[in-house]
This record gives C-alpha cells, sequence and structure tokens, in this order.
C-alpha cells in the first residue's frame, strides 16, 4: 500500500509543485506596504473559521464585522482582536451596506446564510473588493447569473468556498489517479451524504430577542415566525433559506468531480426525493433524494438520506469515480485508489493536518481541523489570483455551474422527476416555461431581486 502522510506529501516534488501551482509562492504578502483591509459580512461559526484562515496566511486587518446578531457579533469582534497583530476590535455592523458604504475594503469574506449571498456578494463586488463567497453561491440560478456578471463587470476576483479543489490529498489523488489516466474511460461517478443533518424539531413561536435583529436577517426570503434563533443548522433545515442537503452537501462533491473531470454544465438533470421518513418536524426540506446530473457519456449519481446508516462507512459524504481499469472514492478526510486488477495494489492517501504549523487551530472552537489546511491553501490561491489578476481555482462560473445544478434538481424533484436541460446563454430551462419560472424567486419588499443585466 502506498501512504502518503502529510511529511511525505510537504516533502515530495510533486506536492511541491503543485502547491505552487495553487499560488503559495507567487508573492510574499507581507511585502505589501501596509495590511489588506478586509470585512467579514455574517459572524456565525464558518464566517469565523474562514476569516481565522485567511488572518493565518496573509497580512490583513480586520476592519470591521457586520452581523443581525448583537451578541454574535460582539463575541466576534472580540476573537479578531486576540488573532489579528493589532489587537484592534474591527468596526461592528447590523448592516451589510452600512459597513461597504463607510469601508473601502480590499476583501470581502461572505458567510451569512444562503438566502443572503447574491445580494451582499454583489454590492461587496460594487464597492470595488475581491470577494470571498461561502457555497452556495445563490439560492435561485438567476441570482448565480447576477452574481457572475457583477464579477465579470467589476473587475474582481471571486473565490467561491468550495475548497475541495485545495484539499491536499485530493489534489495529489487528482494528480496520481485522473491527470495519469490510472482509471482509463471514465464513465460513472457517484456523490452522496449520509449524515443526520436535517434539524427537525417543533419548537415553540416565541418573541424576537432584542439582540437579534429578525427582520434584517430574514431579508428577501419569506417572512416565517420566529421559533428561535436560526443559527448553525435550524435555518439549513428550510427551503426559505436554501436548497435542502442537495444544495448544502451535494455542491461540493459535485463541484470536486466536475473539476476532476473537467466537466462544464450538465446536459440534463433529473431527480426526485422528499420527505419520506422524517415527517414529525417543522422541517421543510426533502430527507431523501436522488439526482442524476447527465454528461457526455458519464452520468454523476446523488443520493442522500438524513436517516440510516452510510453503507459505506469510510465514505459517508464522498464521491466515487469509476473507471473501467479502477475507482477513485475520496472525501475531506481521505481517497483511495481501488484497481480492479488483483496484483495492482490500492492506493491510499491521508488527510494532511498543520497543527503543528498552526497550534491556534487544536484550541479553536468547533474547528474542522481536516478542513483548516484546504481553506488556508484557497485563501493563499484567492490572494495570489488577485495579484496576478487570473483566475482563481474556485472562480464563481465554476461556482455558479454546480450551485445551478443542484438548484435544478431540485427544481426536477419538485416536478415530478423531470427532465431539465437549462441553457446559460438564453438563461432558461429548453421548452421548459413552468420549470424556467422557478429559475428566480419572489423577493419579500423591500429587496429587489438582481437581475444579469442590471448589476
Amino acid at each position: 500500500m502506498n501512504q502518503l502522510n502529510r511529511r511525505d506529501f510537504l516533502k515530495g516534488s510533486t506536492a511541491m509543485m503543485t502547491l505552487a501551482s495553487f499560488g503559495l509562492f507567487a508573492m510574499d504578502f507581507k511585502d505589501r506596504e501596509g495590511p489588506l483591509k478586509v470585512a467579514l459580512i455574517g459572524t456565525g461559526w464558518y464566517g469565523k473559521s474562514d476569516l481565522f484562515r485567511l488572518i493565518q496566511v496573509a497580512d490583513v486587518e480586520v476592519v470591521a464585522l457586520c452581523d443581525v446578531d448583537k451578541n454574535l457579533l460582539k463575541a466576534a469582534g472580540e476573537l479578531v482582536s486576540q488573532r489579528q497583530k493589532s489587537k484592534n476590535v474591527p468596526e461592528l455592523f447590523g448592516d451589510y451596506r452600512q459597513l461597504l458604504k463607510k469601508h473601502k475594503c480590499d476583501l470581502v469574506l461572505i458567510g451569512s446564510p444562503d438566502h443572503w449571498h447574491a445580494l451582499q456578494a454583489i454590492e461587496a463586488l460594487k464597492s470595488g473588493a475581491h470577494v470571498y463567497l461561502q457555497k452556495p453561491i445563490s439560492v435561485d440560478v438567476i441570482e448565480g447569473e447576477a452574481i457572475l456578471a457583477a464579477t465579470r463587470k467589476y473587475k474582481r476576483v471571486c473565490q467561491i468556498g468550495t475548497q475541495r479543489k485545495s484539499t491536499p490529498h485530493l489534489i495529489e489523488a487528482k494528480k496520481q489517479i485522473i491527470d495519469t489516466g490510472k482509471l482509463g474511460k471514465i464513465s460513472h461517478a457517484e456523490v452522496c451524504c449520509y449524515f443526520h443533518m436535517r434539524a427537525n424539531g417543533n419548537p415553540a413561536v416565541e418573541p424576537v430577542p432584542d439582540f437579534f435583529d429578525y427582520e434584517m436577517w430574514t431579508g428577501p426570503a419569506p417572512m416565517r415566525p420566529y421559533d428561535g434563533l436560526p443559527h448553525i443548522r435550524w435555518w439549513r433545515t428550510f427551503m426559505e433559506y436554501g436548497n435542502g442537503i442537495t444544495g448544502d452537501m451535494c455542491v461540493h462533491m459535485l463541484d470536486t468531480v466536475r473539476w476532476m473531470l473537467k466537466l462544464g454544465w450538465p446536459s440534463q438533470i433529473t431527480s426526485t426525493g422528499g420527505i419520506y421518513v422524517q415527517k414529525e418536524g417543522k422541517s421543510n426540506i426533502a430527507d431523501t433524494q436522488t439526482a442524476i446530473f447527465e454528461f457526455p457519456e458519464l452520468n454523476v449519481i446523488w443520493q442522500h438520506r438524513t436517516w440510516g446508516n452510510p453503507v459505506d462507512k469510510d465514505y459517508p459524504w464522498a464521491f466515487k469515480i469509476y473507471g473501467e481499469k479502477g475507482m477513485l472514492a475520496g472525501s475531506t478526510m481521505q481517497a483511495d485508489y481501488f484497481p480492479y486488477d488483483a496484483k495492482e495494489e490500492k492506493i491510499h492517501f491521508d488527510c494532511v493536518f498543520e497543527r503543528e504549523q498552526y497550534p491556534e487551530d487544536v484550541t479553536e472552537d468547533r474547528i474542522e481541523l481536516n478542513a483548516a489546511p484546504a481553506t488556508r491553501l484557497h485563501m493563499k490561491d484567492w490572494l495570489a489570483a488577485i495579484d496576478k489578476n487570473t483566475l482563481p481555482v474556485a472562480d464563481v462560473e465554476d461556482g455558479h455551474i454546480s450551485t445551478a445544478s443542484c438548484i435544478l434538481a431540485n427544481i426536477s424533484m419538485e416536478l415530478g422527476g423531470r427532465a431539465l436541460r437549462y441553457d446559460p446563454k438564453t438563461m432558461t430551462v429548453l421548452n421548459d416555461p413552468e420549470a424556467t419560472a422557478k429559475l428566480r424567486r419572489p423577493y419579500r419588499g423591500p429587496w429587489v431581486h438582481p437581475e444579469p443585466s442590471e448589476v
């Protein structure tokens, strides 16, 4: 067995070349004249995690934070002051528009709930900032088209948080297995998630606390009765704010397969599913779903269940790419090449951890230690793309394709499993006015849905 551990990865010339291609050696950001001015919109768990990874790898000054939860915002300000060199507490805002109006930022990170991504990203791009936008980039397809249009119009670099493309062991697996043709002709792929992520409770309606601006949190989404703080898991369980497990988790693995195999838009998307098991709670996202993303001579099959156990306990959230000579399985934790020839050895790729290099990781609350190196590499790639005026590894167009494909899967499911063919040139579903109408969600006033031609 070929075991790739952290030491081997860092020492290997192939891996070093890979790192170089991702911008690690493009420039020394500490040589810049003064730190880069940074703001974060959305100071929840993942927003802070992204920001802390950026602080670790670049000379930045976090000048502003924005959140509608005053308690969360204040705590984030204190944490940032402890992390950044200046020890300054960033200015705190409850409205991202006020933040962007007051501060001319070089970089804006967006870690808000999905239903806010489009409006906040477009406004940040308009302000002149380069944007790091968490996935999925949008809650509807036309939002994604608008973000893409704004990125190109204002000539900014928008990196999407699909950091599997910057995950060291997956980079190496792609290089050794996919790029060398080791699998032979590839004609099938599977992506899945069997995590029990569906928060399916029945909390009572209650008064909105003084520290939480529920009106602003809801923004363009439909207004639901307030039944507790929506942070972390609760908001993800409603279609009003996202696209369910497919929009949240499939987007990562579908994007990874697309990157590894150099795939563009699917030619056709079909999906079925619904709430089959967990019917007792308020959650309105599917607990079971299957989707087929069709590419030339290749189908990518998605499956999720928020109940039961995964058949393959080693790969509960993963991709599997099947070729005529073998199969490559990958996740955030590991990757494995399984040859069909019994005489050929399996090849295993270990997750890279950086606890020694970044000891603060060990004590950070709720950190995903396996994902931290990937996010740091993702940040470095983003900064290198800005410096070189090139596209980043997770450019907004690829993020849009992966996001929109997952949204189209949900639309197909809603329409009873209808096959959908999306045309990005006309921004329509071909020969399907009913599906086309679902590409744009209605906005709650006074918020106005962004249009690609008007950004």
